[in-house]
């Protein structure tokens, strides 16, 4: 295989990674079933072993936390192929790709609450001159794009990891964006180069990493004690893990291969914290339960949302500031989700207080995968913790 084509899958497969945002790939029946064999909880674990076995994902686990705090978790296949090894538990670390975002929200929404930033401020406000477009992209403005646009992902900032080549690290990712024509202003469109501006913001108001920030107003006050950004150059995932697999996308001729060694650090805000499945679903409550904003700044993240209006969404799909919603067969959800290469997770709460997780060890990257998944994740989130 050429070099060229190397590159060039690397960055289809780094920008798929990324970009699962809330699930924009994803089938929207899933979410309109309403049978009764989603809602009986002994059909959790057929769920996953569907992921497991028809689908051929190496493991796949559910942690699911009620209103009462009562918890349970279900897993299945294995941790690590070739080996008796079982699926890790809720508290085993995996890379939540675009479930970082909405840690990356709150971290903003913390800082907008302290009048630092203001989120109908533009762009250019906190990054003057940064965000200008150029050739194919020269209608891009910062001076137009404000704060609450990159929030929603209705800035029409053009995506970056598709263009991106990650076998040279790092690189000017907002210049590979800036150079593409951009979506229209205000209509939603999904791209991970708007969190990536929105960690610049934090840093340029702050005088500190993004990375620094969130820990400090976020992962720290919410007791997400297992979720950490990996350093600059740090490829494992510490602690208990699974391992991860999938085609590497620079050597596809090779098969399916181990993939739990990656570069996160250069996934940046869009995607590049680790975490568990207890941590994810810690976040949920601790955000909807007012432990780190304000009644009226959670009003503003879920209630200031736009319709999605994509393929691949619920069809009553919404996204607010960073957390998406949708009617599941049991009622509202507010949820994220997130890809890399390896991994595919699924994650929010419902209007009862009930959280769920749901991840995979290998990229559900088919149609009939990804339905699955979100059947899997409705599944947990509409049955009953025991």
């Amino acid at each position: 295989m050429s070099r060229k084509n190397s590159r060039r899958l690397l960055a289809v497969a780094v920008a798929g990674a990324l970009a699962l945002s809330a699930l924009p790939a994803l089938p929207g029946p899933a979410f309109a079933r309403t049978g009764p064999e989603t809602l009986r909880p002994a059909s959790l674990q057929a769920h996953l072993d569907r992921l497991t076995g028809a689908d051929g994902l190496p493991g796949a686990l559910a942690h699911v936390r009620d209103r009462h705090g009562r918890s349970v978790t279900t897993v299945s296949g294995t941790a690590e192929r070739g080996t008796a090894r079982p699926m890790v538990g809720a508290g085993g670390r995996f890379r939540i790709g675009s479930m970082t975002k909405p840690v990356m929200a709150v971290t903003v929404m913390r800082l907008a609450e302290r009048k630092k930033i203001d989120l109908n401020a533009s762009v250019d406000r906190y990054l003057p001159g940064t965000v200008r477009g150029k050739g194919e992209g020269a209608a891009t403005d910062g001076r137009k794009i404000t704060v609450r646009d990159l929030l929603r992902q209705t800035s029409g900032l053009p995506e970056y990891a598709d263009v991106a080549d990650w076998s040279k690290l790092p690189q000017d990712y907002l210049g590979l964006a800036l150079a593409r024509k951009p979506t229209p202003l205000g209509r939603f469109a999904y791209s991970n180069t708007n969190y990536l501006v929105a960690g610049m913001i934090v840093r340029a108001v702050t005088g500190r990493d993004f990375r620094e920030v969130s820990r400090d107003l976020v992962i720290e006050p919410l007791g997400m004690r297992d979720t950490y950004w990996p350093a600059d150059g740090e490829t494992g995932i510490r602690g208990a893990h699974a391992h991860t697999y999938g085609v590497h996308p620079a050597d596809p001729g090779a098969g399916v291969v181990d993939l739990t060694r990656l570069p996160g650090y250069e996934f940046g805000a869009s995607g590049g914290l680790i975490s568990t499945p207890g941590d994810l679903n810690r976040f949920w409550r601790g955000v909807f339960d007012g432990e780190v904003l304000s009644r009226k700044a959670l009003r503003a993240m879920v209630g200031a949302s736009v319709p999605v209006g994509q393929e691949g969404w619920p069809a009553d799909a919404r996204y607010g500031f960073g957390i998406a919603s949708a009617r599941l067969s049991c009622g509202p959800a507010w949820f994220h989700g997130g890809d890399v290469p390896g991994v595919s997770v699924i994650s929010g709460r419902d209007g009862t207080g009930r959280q769920a997780t749901v991840y995979t060890t290998g990229l559900a990257g088919t149609a009939g995968q990804r339905e699955h998944l979100i059947a899997t994740f409705e599944a947990a989130l509409c049955g009953r913790a025991r």
